[in-house]
């Protein structure tokens, strides 16, 4: 009836199911054992020739048919080829715990190198990003809720126990019940071993029967296969739970990121948060299937000792107790392990965060010649890690010592004691084969959960540091979201809905970037903290004692830097619905923080916030994500054409799509890096309009755009008449010559507003409006609304203003522009029809030229011996040969004491034996072992793996900062961070591991093979077969095994990538409420994880191989001895089992820890990668000495015949230039956008070289590991880009620039740089990171600066923190420290690229009159960003399509009405046409 209902319920299943129920494989399988245990009953009865015998056997038959059936795997069934799960979920029963499953995927990697798209959705759905945040983050809450109650601190490994508890029971079971069967083997070795030993008795009587046995040794073979079977079970549930996990806390971590305040973002920095992902939570992934087995080390032992105490008495206690003595060396050794590991991460934090913020300002690091002084911060804290590498390679000597001798200190103490008084009464023990290679057996046994004591406390301490360090950030102060009260706007409000004020701020709101208050500081964390102070001040006073340096002060602690005052006070403001409302005010006062507490970023200390509607927000400085142009308008929502039309031509953007190589469907760099600062604002202003949102709060984003583009915005977008004409808006400004047409505006002053009202009633009050107005506006004196209906009309006379115009566009990084095509000044043209037209032509350009940044690719094929000639030369081959060497004398050791045991019980008779001889000899190997285990271990961790590890990151931060900028614009800093973060950590742990583990094990293996050739010659029959076997199974392996790490390492990078992006921009997704949408995109987490997922299952996939033929190997061994039994004693049998059982593990590990290996190696295949490319050209030349020491004296400047393009590849951007500047001439660039006026600056500073010029071909790099070659331009294209002959020179003082070092020419140059970047850091070494200059120099600096009041006045002065990025200071205070910067560098030549866009006009007023007075004896090239700062320069160039168009006085070019100076300021209004009025 039973087999009836199986086989019915097994043919509906191959209908419906996609997968073979387990339970009726489980019960084919037991009816197979009771059917087989029948028949052998049946036989021993002697029934076996009667019928029910022969049925039975038949049905056995049938059973064996069925169990067949139920292991073959179901791929072809109708329903598993129609159901889109992955292959794990369609795996049977015998697949799964096979590892079947994976063998298409072994199949297709052997063949081929695989990629991504080839294990797509592998892994299970409950490993996923989304259900496993479900579980884990359903607990944390739970949890978090109910300590707040009792006051007490959420534990997160509790709730990560606690979530996967059900995992958590099987695998004890399975742990539990392979620890069982493994100490199954020494019993039955036990029986062999007395079988052996009956055939040297001359009685045959005493003879076993030979069946016994083939019993015995296929009962080895089959305790060693259940035993792998339930050890490969166990890892892969290890390890994903270990992915699931990993999973889960990444997807916290980036939620948690996302609800962040703006405290505790001050004090996690990105590259810190980055870390969180990138290290922590991959340390559960890592070590948990190594964590698992400290479940059974407590059983493992105590079987092992119980046996040992039935075989050799109470002997073994004494042994036990040296274990014991020695518990307090291992507890301490753990503290250690946990203070090492929280210290490392430590430092890998700080030294990430510097190397994230130099990577994201590596163009400004260039620009000042700062790359030492950066590569010196970096270096200092470097060291810090190196030391701790150091420390830990010690410590780590004594810890294996103290693991690797326990189990020889036990074998010689309690073998010691059995040979003196172990036998009865005290007396001497039988020393005799089968009780001493049981012993040997049974201790290799016990070695294992002794020995797994220190990589277990290794991996566990990783972990619960790691899961530390996320508690502490998840715990971390989240916004409050009840600071801001939102409204939805009904559809139809009616008139008196509409009567109410969309943002409403009342009860004189006072706001705070910080806490009211520092937070409560525990007893316990205050002397924690000072504890720590006084530690590091310590270690100051002995550097400063060392070096010879005057003592340090102590620093004032973070805390006390901070500044608890409120920002904004007494803040009243009413906004009503389809106003146009306008913010002014000077550089520092407030007007971005007043929008920042309207979108709830702030502190809320007293009053109250409303607003009433969908919110959209445009930050200062422009936030653009990785992905194409119309993804970047669009953001997520569904594209509507004729809307997205309509705000594309609105926005000014239809000339810049054109100009594209792919039009909108071009991919946009990290950070908007191939778009120009006017460009990157205006996509940003469309991406706010396409929300479709009921208030827009737009922070200054005219002031990164042309004049012209400024009108174009304002008529067609932002103004009166735009297309956001219907929708509320908050527009802060620092240009004047829009405010008459605000409906209100808002003055803030000193963090309140002072003034506020309509335009009219604020100039009749004659206030400070009235007088900003009445100073820097001509139309305050005209007729403003008859100006306004009229400002059509032309008429002949010509009147210069002082009306402000808005800064022209950065052109540094616009990729392939076409400088034929129209320019922008033809957005305001043509019909709309036009317009739509021409988008839907320009997006169905070549997608081929769509891509900026290819996908990260990884090299296909094996890891090359080159890789390992890498890391050994950087380890230093010497070195690397010792190591070797001392292995090889260690594992003599080893083999060593086990042939004196065999040569000790197997003396001949009537030989003496004296116990003393014996202890004496067993005792000096064992500490020569020890001894050189001590130094094997300090050699390799220390002297190989730091030192190679030292060379090649110092080799990388060298090389990558001598990288072209070029490199920097087309390669995403998430793929470069890889490289410091995973890459680094690999070179600083996993290799040398891999390398020890690789080596002991080989070493170990070919120890086992030569003791059982030697003392079993017959043995080697089957050496053959099965290293055949093995061979062909690692090879098999190795290839996908490769691909698959890869996969890995390149899945990783998307994720970190997505994730910078993210923090980047968090201010803007909160604002729009657009989180749940970006927590959907970081599904790259189960793409990462599914690579991870497949690679450790391909591993799996390999252990059962070889394993199953390890097993093959103690039969074989088992079979020999019971068939050849009278050729061997009962001591070579038990030395060749004792070494068989061990070798099965063994010849696994060294397999496994080979491709480890080679899978570690991809990190310095990747790091070397970086090494190989070409660097710009040299920091110093020969010429450079022969060069005066106040080089440029004069600071007259030649261009002859320049031309330079941003990369070889690429269209010119300057073409063919001729221009001379004489000393000390003050000279204003202007063009349009794409005019190549911030090339010329980056030329001066050559981060482009000219065009065709030695310096341009050596510095291209061209298709690299990283990047698809069918979608990058190769040199063999470069022979096509057409130059009449070569880029020509620049030449200053009389000096060809291109024959300076790079260092000696850009430290003898002043830049002031359009986006002003800070680092990390104090403001002193922002200004002086070199430390050359005294602190009055610096002060005297801010002040000529006007910044001196504002930084006196912070905690600290000079010595007051900076924020990464310079998060606390505004975008205009950035600036300002960025001229005192200038003001610093006595240099000659000064370059002001849009400085000043950012500040306000009278903050504008007194930097050029800083400018005239401070650098008047300096030559000055300014690209203008306002008309009226170029129109007192001695000389005006006018570039149009990167060629001279006019180089002329201001004056004369005036007059001309014909010149296209002319043009540009009438467009800006700097020129006006006087009409009848």
């Amino acid at each position: 009836m039973a087999w009836i209902l199986s086989l019915t319920l097994n043919h509906f299943e191959s209908l419906y199911k996609i997968r073979a129920s387990p339970f009726i494989f489980c019960y084919s399988f037991i009816s197979l054992v009771a059917a087989a245990i029948v028949i052998r009953t049946l036989k021993e009865t002697n029934h076996s020739e009667q019928d029910p015998f022969r049925a039975l056997v038949a049905f056995f038959a049938f059973n064996c048919a069925h169990f067949a059936i139920e292991c073959w795997p179901r791929g072809r069934l109708t329903a598993q080829k129609n159901h889109p799960a992955g292959e794990y979920e369609k795996a049977n029963f015998f697949s799964r715990i096979t590892f079947h499953f994976m063998q298409p995927i072994v199949s297709l990697g052997y063949k081929r190198p695989l990629v991504q798209e080839d294990i797509d959705s592998l892994m299970p759905k409950e490993m996923q990003a989304e259900q496993s945040h479900l579980r884990l983050s359903t607990r944390w809450n739970a949890k978090k809720i109910k300590c707040a109650d009792r006051d007490i601190v959420p534990s997160l490994m509790k709730t990560i126990l606690f979530s996967f508890k059900a995992q958590w029971v099987s695998m004890t079971i399975i742990r539990v019940l392979s620890s069982i069967m493994t100490y199954v083997s020494p019993q039955l070795l036990n029986s062999l071993l007395g079988f052996i030993q009956s055939y040297t008795s001359p009685n045959e009587a005493d003879h076993k029967p030979v069946a016994l046995g083939i019993i015995l040794a296929f009962g080895m073979f089959f305790t060693s296969l259940l035993v792998t079977f339930l050890n490969t079970q166990l890892t892969a549930m290890s390890t994903n739970l270990g992915i699931e996990v990993r999973t889960a806390l990444m997807s916290m971590i980036y939620r948690k990121a996302l609800r962040l305040s703006n405290s505790a973002r001050q004090k996690s920095t990105a590259g810190e948060i980055t870390n969180h992902m990138s290290v922590d939570a991959e340390r559960w992934s890592m070590s948990l299937p190594t964590v698992i087995t400290a479940i059974s080390i407590p059983l493992e032992i105590g079987i092992a000792t119980w046996m040992l105490y039935e075989l050799i008495g109470w002997s073994i206690f004494v042994g036990i107790a040296a274990v014991i003595l020695m518990l307090p060396i291992h507890a301490k050794l753990a503290g250690f392990f946990q203070t090492f590991r929280a210290s490392k991460m430590k430092a890998m934090d700080i030294r990430l965060r510097l190397v994230n913020e130099v990577l994201g300002g590596m163009k400004i690091v260039k620009l000042y010649n700062w790359e030492e002084p950066f590569k010196d911060r970096i270096a200092v804290v470097r060291k810090n890690e190196i030391e701790l590498l150091k420390r830990f390679g010690l410590m780590f000597s004594f810890v294996g010592l103290a693991f690797t001798s326990t189990p020889l200190i036990i074998t010689l103490v309690s073998l010691a004691v059995y040979a003196t008084h172990g036998g009865p009464g005290a007396a001497p023990g039988d020393m005799n084969p089968q009780t001493i290679f049981v012993s040997i057996s049974l201790f290799g046994l016990l070695s294992k959960p002794i020995s797994a004591m220190s990589s277990t406390l290794n991996h566990l301490t990783s972990i619960t540091v790691a899961t530390t360090r996320m508690q502490k950030f998840l715990l971390a102060e989240e916004l409050d979201e009840t600071v801001i009260e939102r409204e939805l706007q009904a559809a139809d409000g009616g008139e008196e809905d509409d009567c109410r004020p969309v943002i409403e701020v009342k009860d004189s709101a006072v706001f705070a970037w910080c806490p009211e208050q520092a937070p409560v500081e525990t007893e316990k964390q205050r002397k924690e903290r000072e504890k720590e102070e006084a530690k590091k001040q310590k270690a100051l006073k002995a550097k400063a004692k060392k070096e010879s340096q005057p003592i340090p002060e102590k620093k004032l602690a973070v805390e006390e830097q901070i500044n608890y005052s409120p920002t904004l006070t007494n803040i009243n403001l009413s906004i009503a619905k389809g106003s146009l409302t306008a913010i002014v005010g000077r550089v520092g006062q407030g007007k971005t923080s007043l929008l920042s507490a309207l979108i709830g970023e702030m502190y809320k200390r007293q009053g109250s916030v409303r607003i009433r509607g969908r919110v959209a927000y445009v930050a200062q400085q422009a936030w653009i994500v990785n992905m194409t142009l119309r993804d970047n308008i669009t953001f997520g929502l569904e594209f509507d054409q004729e809307k997205y039309d309509r705000i594309v031509a609105a926005s000014g953007l239809l000339p810049d799509i054109e100009m594209l190589p792919a039009g909108d469907q071009t991919e946009i760099g990290e950070r908007g890096i191939n778009l120009s600062g006017g460009q990157k604002q205006r996509v940003s202003l469309a991406r706010s309009a396409y929300q479709d949102a009921d208030v827009y709060l737009l922070d200054d984003p005219l002031s990164a755009v042309d004049a012209h583009v400024d009108q174009h915005l304002w008529e067609n977008l932002i103004g009166p008449n735009g297309l956001l004409k219907d929708k509320t808006r908050v527009l802060v400004t620092h240009g004047i010559h829009h405010l008459e047409h605000f409906d209100q505006i808002v003055v803030v002053k000193d963090g309140q507003i002072t003034d506020d009202g309509h335009y009219d009633d604020l100039m009749a009050s004659k206030g400070a409006f009235y007088q900003l107005i009445d100073e820097y506006s001509i139309n305050a004196h005209k007729d403003r609304h008859k100006k306004n209906k009229k400002s059509a009309k032309a008429d002949d006379e010509i009147e210069v203003e002082c009306e402000s115009a808005e800064s022209e566009e950065d052109d540094t990084s616009l990729e392939g522009e076409d400088e034929d095509k129209k320019s922008e000044a033809d957005t305001e043209k043509g019909d709309e029809k036009a317009i739509v037209k021409n988008v839907d032509l320009v997006t169905k350009k070549d997608e081929k030229a769509a891509e900026l940044i290819a996908a990260e690719k990884m090299v296909m094929g094996r890891v090359s011996w080159n890789v390992y000639r890498i890391y050994l030369r950087a380890a230093s081959y010497r070195n690397s040969v010792f190591c070797v060497f001392m292995y090889l004398l260690v594992q003599a050791c080893q083999i060593g004491t086990n042939l004196w045991l065999q040569h000790w019980t197997t003396a001949r008779p009537g030989e003496s034996r004296s116990p003393s001889m014996f202890l004496g000899v067993y005792a000096t190997i064992t500490v020569v072992y020890m001894i050189l285990m001590f130094f094997f271990t300090y050699a390799l961790m220390v002297w190989v793996g730091v030192r190679a590890t030292i060379r090649l990151h110092d080799g990388l931060l060298s090389s990558i900062m001598r990288l072209p900028m070029s490199f920097f614009d087309t390669t995403p800093l998430g793929r470069i961070v890889n490289r410091f973060s995973t890459d680094i950590f690999a070179t600083d742990n996993a290799i040398p591991w891999s390398f020890m583990s690789t080596l002991m094990c080989g070493v170990s293996v070919l120890g086992t093979v030569v003791v059982i050739a030697a003392t079993t010659p017959i043995f080697l029959a089957i050496v053959p077969p099965l290293a055949a076997g093995f061979v062909l199974v690692q090879m098999y392996y190795i290839r996908p095994s490769r691909s698959l790490k890869r996969i890995d390492s390149t899945s990783r990078s998307p994720v970190y990538q997505h994730f910078t992006e993210t923090l980047i921009g968090v201010s803007t997704i909160r604002a729009m409420g657009i989180e749940e949408r970006f927590i959907m995109q970081n599904e790259k987490a189960t793409i990462s994880a599914n690579a991870y997922f497949t690679y450790m299952m391909v591993s799996r996939w390999l252990q059962i191989r070889l394993e199953t033929l390890g097993a093959c190997l103690v039969l074989g061994a088992g079979l020999f001895a019971v068939l050849d039994r009278r050729s061997f004693d009962a001591g070579m049998v038990g030395l060749a089992l004792s070494y068989a059982l061990t070798v099965t593990a063994d010849i696994t590990m060294v397999i496994r820890s080979y491709c480890e290996l080679q899978n570690q190696l991809v990190s310095v295949e990747r790091i070397d990668e970086y090494l190989r490319k070409n660097p710009e050209p040299p920091a110093h030349l020969p010429a450079d000495m022969d060069l005066p020491e106040n080089w440029p004296q004069a600071g007259h400047i030649e261009f002859k015949n320049y031309s330079t393009r941003y990369r070889q590849g690429l269209d010119l951007v300057v073409k063919d230039i001729s221009f001379e500047v004489q000393p000390a001439e003050k000279v204003g660039i202007v063009g349009r956008t794409g005019a190549g006026k911030s090339s010329l600056t980056l030329a001066l500073f050559r981060i482009i070289e000219a065009a065709n010029s030695h310096w341009a071909q050596a510095s291209h790099n061209g298709p690299d590991l990283d990047t698809m070659p069918a979608k990058v331009v190769g040199d063999e294209d470069l022979e096509k880009v057409a130059v009449d002959e070569d880029g020509g020179s620049i030449w200053i003082d009389g000096v060809d620039i291109s024959t300076v070092g790079l260092s000696r020419l850009r430290k003898n140059l002043a830049i002031i740089p359009q986006d002003p970047t800070l680092f990390a850091g104090t403001v002193r070494e922002n200004l002086d990171p070199f430390e050359e200059l005294e602190d009055a120099d610096l002060w005297e600096a801010l002040e000529r600066s006007h910044l001196k009041e504002h930084i006196s006045a912070l905690a600290g002065g000079l010595s007051f923190k900076v924020s990464q990025n310079g998060d606390n200071f505004s975008v205009g205070q950035r600036s300002l420290i960025c001229l005192a910067r200038a003001l610093l560098r006595k240099t000659k030549v000064l370059i002001l690229d849009e400085a000043t866009a950012a500040v306000d006009v009278e903050t504008d007023k007194l930097i050029q009159k800083t400018i005239r007075k401070e650098f008047k004896d300096r030559t000055i090239l300014t690209i203008a960003h306002r008309i009226k700062t170029v129109m007192d320069s001695d000389k005006i160039l006018v570039l149009e399509r990167g060629q001279v168009e006019e180089f002329e006085g201001p004056g004369k070019l005036v007059l001309n009405k014909e010149s296209l100076f002319f043009k540009l300021a009438l467009q800006a209004g700097e020129i006006k046409k006087e009409g009848n009025e």
